[in-house]
C-alpha cells in the first residue's frame, strides 16, 4: 500500500506530440524539439519507484518538469505516455470515475499557496474532503479536530483562516490533506511562499509528522537544502529528465554528472555526510591481551597509523592504544595491553549515523580516532582526523587517502 511505480513517463505539450517524441528518442535537446515542432518537453521517460512511508522529493530549477511530474500524479496533467501504478492500478489509465475516488481517498495535494476557502472556519476547510465524501458533519468534524492537532493547532480549530499567519496557513493545507487519511502526499513547493524561519520550522514540523502518520509523499521543491533535509531519497530533473536518483548523502558524494556537482558544489556537507560513508571499514585492530604490543606496533606500521581501536573475542569496542605507550611496553618487556590502553570512556565512539559536523568537535580534545560502532557496540569503522577536515572542505575521499599516502596528511 503506498507504493509508486512511475516507467517510462512522457509529457508533451503541443500538437505535433508523436513528432516531437521520436526526436526525443533519437536524443534532440528540448530546445531543438521546441524549434522544429513547436512542442514543448514537459517530461521526458521518467522512471522512478516511491516506497511506501517515504519523503521522495523531485528538485529541478524552474522549467526542469518537476512540477509538470507531480501533476501526472493525480492526473491534473494527462501525460503522453507511460505509466503510473499505485496499488496495481495504473492512474494514466483510469476513467474519470476511478480518477474522482483516487482524488478522494488515496492522494491529495497540498498547494504552495495553500488553497484555502477564506469564508470558512479552521475546522471547516479541514473537514472539506471529508465533506465531499459526503461523510456526515459530526463524523468530520470530529476528525477534523483531530488532525488540527495532530499538526499542532489545537485551540484554532474556530478561527477564520485569515486570522493566521502564513505558517499556521500552511498547517491548515496540510491538516486538510491528511484528514481523508490518504495513502499520498503531493507537496508542490508547498513552503517556498513562507519566510525563511517559518520555512524552516514547517520543514521540522513536517519531519517530525511524517513519524507519526507515516504517509507516501511526493514534495516538488526548487531549494537544495530544503530536499536534502526532507528527503530520504532525491531525484534531481534537467529539461524534463530524471538526472539523479539516489540518497541525500549519495547525491553529495557522488554526483551523477558535472550538472548534479555544480549544483551541490556550495552545500554544507557536514549536515548531512555521515560518520558512516568516511570512515574506514574494518579497520587493523588489536584484540585486548592476546595480541602484544609487537603485534600492535607491526600492524600501526603496516596501515600508516599512530593508534590502534582495541577489541575483544567478539569485536566490541573497548579503547585505543598508542604506539609511543606500545613501543614502551616492548622496551621494558611488557605483554598486557589492558594496562595501557585508552578505554571507550577517555576516548571517542560513535554510531555511523553521526553527522561529519558532529564530528569536528570531538577531535579537539582527542588525539586519537573515532571509532565507529554499531547499535551491539561492535566496532565498524574507524574515522582519521583527515578524512572529517576532507569532506569539511570538500575534498573527496580518494583525494584524503592519496595525500595521506604522500604524507601530506596524518592519521
Amino acid at each position: 500500500m503506498g507504493d509508486i511505480h512511475v516507467k517510462n513517463l512522457n509529457v508533451i505539450f503541443g500538437k505535433r506530440k508523436k513528432e516531437a517524441l521520436r526526436l526525443l528518442n533519437q536524443g534532440e535537446s528540448k530546445a531543438s524539439i521546441l524549434e522544429k515542432t513547436g512542442c514543448t518537453v514537459g517530461v521526458y521517460d521518467a522512471n522512478l519507484e516511491i516506497k511506501q512511508g517515504e519523503i521522495f522529493v523531485v528538485m529541478g530549477l524552474s522549467g526542469s518538469g518537476k512540477s509538470t511530474l507531480l501533476r501526472c500524479f493525480n492526473r491534473l496533467i494527462d501525460p503522453t505516455s507511460g505509466s503510473i501504478v499505485l496499488d496495481d492500478k495504473d492512474i494514466v489509465q483510469c476513467n474519470e470515475a476511478e480518477l474522482r475516488e483516487i482524488r478522494r481517498k488515496k492522494m491529495t495535494m497540498v498547494f504552495q499557496h495553500f488553497g484555502l476557502l477564506p469564508h470558512r472556519t479552521v475546522s471547516s476547510n479541514v473537514g472539506f474532503g471529508l465533506e465531499i465524501q459526503g461523510i456526515d458533519y459530526e463524523t468530520r468534524r470530529k476528525k477534523a479536530y483531530e488532525t488540527i492537532e495532530t499538526v499542532g493547532l489545537k485551540g484554532y480549530e474556530e478561527q477564520m483562516t485569515g486570522q493566521l499567519s502564513g505558517g499556521m496557513q500552511q498547517r491548515v493545507g496540510l491538516a486538510r490533506a491528511l484528514a481523508t487519511d490518504p495513502e499520498v502526499l503531493l507537496m508542490d513547493e508547498a513552503f517556498s511562499a513562507l519566510d525563511p524561519l517559518i520555512r524552516n520550522n514547517m520543514q521540522d514540523e513536517l519531519i517530525l509528522l511524517q513519524e507519526k502518520v507515516n504517509k507516501t509523499i511526493l514534495f516538488i521543491t526548487h531549494d537544495l537544502d530544503e530536499a536534502l533535509k526532507l528527503g530520504d531519497r532525491i531525484a534531481i530533473m534537467k529539461d524534463g529528465k530524471i538526472v539523479q536518483i539516489d540518497t541525500p548523502e549519495n547525491i553529495l558524494t557522488n554526483p551523477a554528472d558535472d550538472y548534479v556537482k555544480a549544483f551541490v558544489e556550495n552545500v554544507d556537507r557536514g549536515e548531512i555526510i555521515t560518520a558512516g560513508s568516511i570512515m574506514f571499514e574494518n579497520p587493523a585492530s588489536i584484540r585486548i591481551d592476546h595480541d602484544g604490543p609487537k603485534v600492535a606496533l607491526r600492524k600501526m606500521r603496516k596501515v600508516g597509523v599512530t593508534s590502534l581501536p582495541v577489541v575483544d573475542n567478539k569485536n566490541n569496542f573497548l579503547g585505543f592504544v598508542k604506539d609511543e605507550e606500545m613501543a614502551y611496553m616492548e622496551e621494558n618487556n611488557l605483554d598486557k595491553i589492558s594496562e595501557y590502553m585508552h578505554s571507550k570512556e577517555e576516548v571517542r565512539a560513535v554510531n555511523p549515523d553521526t553527522p561529519v559536523a558532529d564530528l569536528l568537535p570531538l577531535f579537539l580534545d582527542n588525539i586519537y580516532n573515532i571509532a565507529v560502532i554499531d547499535n551491539d557496540k561492535k566496532l565498524i569503522g574507524v574515522v582519521v582526523h583527515s578524512s572529517v577536515i576532507g569532506e569539511m572542505i570538500g575534498t573527496n575521499r580518494e583525494k584524503v587517502v592519496q595525500l595521506k599516502e604522500e604524507g601530506g596528511l596524518a592519521l
